[in-house]
């Protein structure tokens, strides 16, 4: 198991309250990382193959077009897990070491390596049961008057947004999917860059990031609601802006927890 002696490294390290000036502040030092290495032609390389075959999928059966947006909305969900790569790469600047892809998956030969897994494996189960739960509010809802499978896309979105279903459909889900998102913002934000920076196993990343929002629910809610308005508005161009922003994001995070975690 990863970290089986922490010298060095108390059991319950401490957590600073930060300003909302502060996610300014690490926001304008992950763009700068991003500017001094530009990664959005390798996010293009991933995003645009993903979203072919996804869109191929709905097209060729539309009983799957009810998860398109909790597919999008999900993103914020495995944010933390995605960005790790650029964590990585942001650690290794700090230490005015080479960032380049090359060694932003070095934490794969960390002792970390075992727990980042178990812990990114999470991430994507709390996904993969927003997905399935996104999936039953539909149902129950607007999938009960109306037949997706003979539904164009046109009829899909009138009957979301101008019937009582779907209104219940939007109310419903948008309160289950704050919810999935505040765990995953609560297990996932500080978690994943304290192990890649500190010796500290699984439990003490995850209770120390579920302290860190505790401390922090103000700035951190706006963090959340900022990353997700961001991957939103960021989509919309043809998916084009998530090359720039999904790893900015990854970056900012960094500097989000050195503000949060003291070094």
């Amino acid at each position: 198991m990863a970290y089986q002696a922490t010298v060095g490294v108390p059991s319950r390290i401490s957590v600073n309250k930060i300003r909302l000036a502060d996610l300014v502040d690490a926001l304008d030092k992950g763009i700068d990382d991003f500017k001094a290495k530009p990664t959005h032609l390798f996010f293009l390389a991933v995003i645009y193959p993903v979203a072919t075959f996804l869109g191929y999928l709905v097209v060729s059966n539309h009983n799957l077009m009810p998860l398109v947006f909790p597919l999008m909305a999900g993103l914020v969900l495995i944010g933390p897990f995605v960005g790790i790569a650029m964590e990585e790469m942001s650690h290794h600047r700090e230490r005015g070491m080479d960032m380049s892809w090359g060694h932003a998956f070095n934490f794969f030969e960390e002792p970390a390596a075992k727990d980042i897994g178990i812990l990114g494996a999470l991430i994507v189960a709390l996904f993969l049961g927003w997905v399935a739960m996104a999936n039953t509010i539909y149902v129950m809802t607007v999938g009960d008057a109306w037949s997706t499978g003979t539904m164009a896309v046109q009829d899909f979105v009138t009957a979301v947004l101008t019937t009582h279903q779907g209104w219940m459909l939007i109310l419903i889900g948008n309160a289950v999917g704050l919810m999935f998102a505040i765990v995953s913002l609560a297990i996932g934000a500080i978690s994943f860059p304290m192990l890649l920076d500190k010796p500290v196993g699984l439990a003490t990343a995850v209770e120390t990031s579920i302290r860190a929002v505790m401390a922090n629910p103000i700035p951190l809610a706006a963090w959340g609601i900022f990353v997700a308005v961001s991957l939103l508005v960021s989509a919309l161009p043809l998916l084009v802006g998530l090359a720039v922003m999904v790893p900015v994001l990854g970056h900012a995070t960094w500097h989000l927890y050195r503000k949060i975690v003291n070094v």
